[in-house]
């Protein structure tokens, strides 16, 4: 998602106005995310990430873009972090952006979620669609599956969460990839596919997805909002 830049503000863009003051990031990765929402100015933002090598990175990488000391950088995931006491500020968002899908328990992290955050509190999530496109490739990231909207916003309504937006994202991005992964059976994903995808297709996709809500898309975005105090 590095070499992404389009498309990651494309999400941010649909997100942004979901943001509260106090943000937990939840499997932050290189952080690519992270930089997007210290843009948000957020009074803070906690990145949580369990793997030690991505750790690593976002210690290294994300304080340098911290001008105004809102960022506390976790070795965690969410369940322990909250658990364990680690954090210094009740979230008001938790933010997960292709991360459900790499947690085998789902339900039972968007229980932990909802039981965390405040009345008013929301959690984002951005995750990939469409079960018909589970491939090789989708194994490769880690992926336990990948989500219809209907099954997304019943676990979120579930756990207890009023859905705010849920909406399918990149339905032109659905042939290349099931070209690609499901019917080459690839297992790579070229940084150059990456930049000629991101600089001439997401343009047209956005502007498409602007006037047209999509059927059905490569990803899901959803936005859930705690209403009640418990």
């Amino acid at each position: 998602m590095a070499f992404a830049t389009n498309y990651r503000r494309w999400i941010m863009d649909f997100l942004r106005p979901f943001v509260g003051r106090h943000i937990i990031e939840v499997g932050a990765g290189t952080g690519v995310y992270s930089e997007l929402l210290l843009e948000a100015s957020p009074e803070s933002l906690t990145v949580l990430e369990p793997s030690v090598n991505l750790y690593s990175h976002l210690v290294y990488h994300l304080p340098r873009l911290d001008s105004k000391g809102v960022l506390e950088i976790r070795h965690s995931n969410f369940p322990d972090a909250w658990t364990g006491g680690l954090q210094r500020h009740v979230p008001d968002t938790a933010v997960y952006i292709n991360v459900l899908e790499h947690i085998d328990e789902d339900d039972a992290e968007l229980n932990a979620v909802f039981a965390a955050l405040p009345r008013g509190g929301r959690i984002l999530i951005f995750v990939p669609a469409l079960p018909f496109l589970m491939s090789r490739m989708d194994a490769e990231f880690g992926h336990f599956r990948r989500y219809t909207l209907r099954q997304l916003a019943a676990k979120c309504s579930a756990a207890g969460f009023k859905i705010n937006l849920a909406r399918y994202f990149d339905m032109l991005g659905i042939v290349p990839w099931w070209v690609k992964y499901r019917l080459l059976k690839s297992k790579t994903l070229k940084p150059s596919a990456v930049r000629i995808h991101d600089r001439f297709v997401v343009p047209v996709s956005r502007s498409l997805e602007r006037i047209l809500t999509p059927p059905c898309g490569k990803n899901i975005i959803l936005v859930g909002e705690k209403t009640t105090a418990h």
